[in-house]
């Protein structure tokens, strides 16, 4: 695991294909995981893979609290098949505090009522899947990625606070986080005559040791995804 990372906690509600797939990818790029179903089976299956799986009803406040659901960083509540409960679930865990809720939707009208009573974000599974969500979550200051197999991504990363202001060799990605730099895209501003500022992006395509990160700078990483997600973890 990457320098000075800090393990991030999510909670999965409702166990089917993509919420199952989603808390074991979470769970593998060494996140805390809490999975939740309200029947038993699915919580069976999953308890050897994540780092908490619980039956209990997700409408229930008391419930949730009990499990310290409202102390994690994101919750995903991947209920399909009964949209009252799913949308239930969201208006509880908003009034419980939690800061950041995504809810499975079947459909664009789905998305809307969810946005309505709480979710911050909705995701369509049949157009999105879950290691994608995955990677998302692991690496918050994602831009894009693309994976390179089944456990090696290249991804277009902000570049976190801690490297701000630091040279490459200072900061030995590849010894110290596991991960290759490939190049930097970085935001120049310049000045017309008129004295008016415009913004451009150019590749810094061949990055040396002694090249400083800006704060402005997204950097193109490759490396596995547990690395990945490790350097991701602490902005």
């Amino acid at each position: 695991m990457g320098k000075g990372c800090t393990m991030q906690k999510f909670a999965v509600i409702g166990l089917g294909r993509f919420g199952r797939d989603l808390a074991v990818a979470l769970a593998a790029g060494n996140a805390e995981v809490i999975a939740v179903d309200r029947d038993i089976r699915p919580v069976e299956e999953i308890r050897d893979e994540v780092t908490l799986a619980v039956r209990l009803d997700s409408t229930d406040e008391e419930a949730l609290k009990a499990q310290g659901i409202h102390e994690v960083d994101v919750v995903i509540v991947g209920i399909g098949t009964d949209f009252e409960s799913a949308a239930l679930t969201v208006a509880t865990l908003k009034s419980l505090g939690v800061k950041r809720v995504i809810a499975r939707a079947q459909n664009k009208i789905q998305a809307e009522i969810l946005k309505r009573v709480g979710a911050d974000e909705t995701v369509l599974p049949e157009r999105e899947s879950a290691l994608r969500w995955a990677h998302r979550l692991m690496l918050p200051n994602l831009r894009q990625y693309v994976e390179l197999g089944e456990h090696h991504s290249l991804v277009y990363m902000e570049a976190p606070r801690r490297f701000h202001h630091k040279t490459l060799r200072e900061l030995d990605l590849r010894n110290e986080y596991g991960v290759n730099l490939i190049a930097i895209e970085r935001r120049r501003r310049t000045k017309d005559d008129a004295e008016e500022v415009s913004i451009e992006e150019p590749i810094v395509a061949v990055p040396g040791a002694s090249t400083v990160i800006h704060p402005d700078d997204v950097l193109v990483l490759a490396g596995s995804n547990d690395s990945l997600a490790a350097l991701g973890g602490n902005g």
